[in-house]
């Protein structure tokens, strides 16, 4: 049994690294018409909703009041300032870019749960892996980081880094929250209470700065959305739930760096992308990440 919780945990983390590694283009072709917040607004609260009128009719069992304020937090920190954090930033840098900013990730949830009293230990093997990863990644977009920062480059790390912070504090916390023995709703479920807290406040900051007048919708930006919200946010979000359940920290962290690696991947299976040395090196280097940081 436990067995088989492991290999679906390792399967939802698949899920994960290849649905969200093509969320960063998504994200950035929606944001041609639709406002950040507003956007990501949209794609949470339409994903947890559906999700919760699902299990509801299937007569799963709801949390009560008294975890709604728990819930509340894990979504604004992994929806509000994580999510929030990489929509904002493509407003200003390429998708690229802000998924190498992004893949920091590792490192912050890595050290955040190392400095805890039952936290998972910092060896010397995750270390390793964890550098050898992010160097594929830099080697990856090293034409990008060549040219030199531009207008919004600023605000656009700024809103990467609270991401990884907001990301890495909500996975850790929600790791201890999600095993309690006490915890006893399906984890889709609290996967999509978090997601309607985390949209509650995404759609509060997009009404404060004004979005809604900017709100516009095209073909092409409501057909990313439409991803965004069923792929990304309804598969992606409840896979990494799962993953997180039951799995060490370390181990699902690594979907930052496989992600930039199957968007390389895919735009040369599906759009004819030239896949030269310097990718080829790039995705080497992250599966020797992945390998390192992998249990034994």
């Amino acid at each position: 049994m436990i067995h088989d919780s492991r290999a679906r945990a390792y399967t939802a983390w698949v899920i994960v690294c290849l649905v969200w590694g093509t969320t960063y283009l998504g994200i950035r072709i929606a944001l041609e018409t639709i406002p950040p917040f507003l956007m990501a607004a949209f794609r949470w609260i339409v994903a947890g909703g559906v999700i919760i009128v699902v299990f509801a009719a299937r007569g799963e069992r709801m949390p009560g009041p008294r975890a709604w304020g728990p819930l509340a937090l894990l979504g604004i920190l992994l929806l509000g300032l994580g999510n929030g954090g990489v929509v904002w930033a493509e407003r200003t840098i390429p998708s690229g870019l802000t998924a190498v900013l992004v893949s920091l990730s590792p490192f912050w949830m890595v050290g955040i749960e190392s400095m805890l009293h039952d936290g998972e230990a910092l060896t010397f093997r995750r270390v390793a892996g964890l550098l050898v990863g992010f160097a594929g990644i830099v080697v990856l977009v090293w034409p990008d980081l060549k040219a030199g920062p531009g207008p919004g480059f600023l605000s656009g790390l700024a809103g990467t880094q609270i991401a990884c912070v907001g990301w890495a504090i909500g996975s850790t916390w929600a790791r201890r929250h999600g095993n309690r023995p006490d915890t006893h709703e399906n984890v889709l479920v609290q996967a999509a209470f978090q997601m309607l807290f985390g949209g509650i406040l995404l759609l509060l900051l997009g009404l404060v700065r004004g979005e809604w007048s900017a709100l516009a919708f095209t073909a092409r930006t409501f057909g990313a959305l439409a991803y965004l919200t069923i792929f990304g946010a309804i598969a992606g979000f409840s896979a990494y739930a799962y993953a997180l359940k039951h799995l060490p920290i370390a181990i699902v962290s690594l979907y930052a760096y496989v992600n930039p690696v199957i968007a390389v991947v895919l735009g040369t299976l599906v759009l004819q992308e030239p896949f030269g040395p310097r990718m080829a090196v790039a995705a080497g280097a992250v599966l020797a990440g992945v390998a390192l940081v992998k249990d034994r």
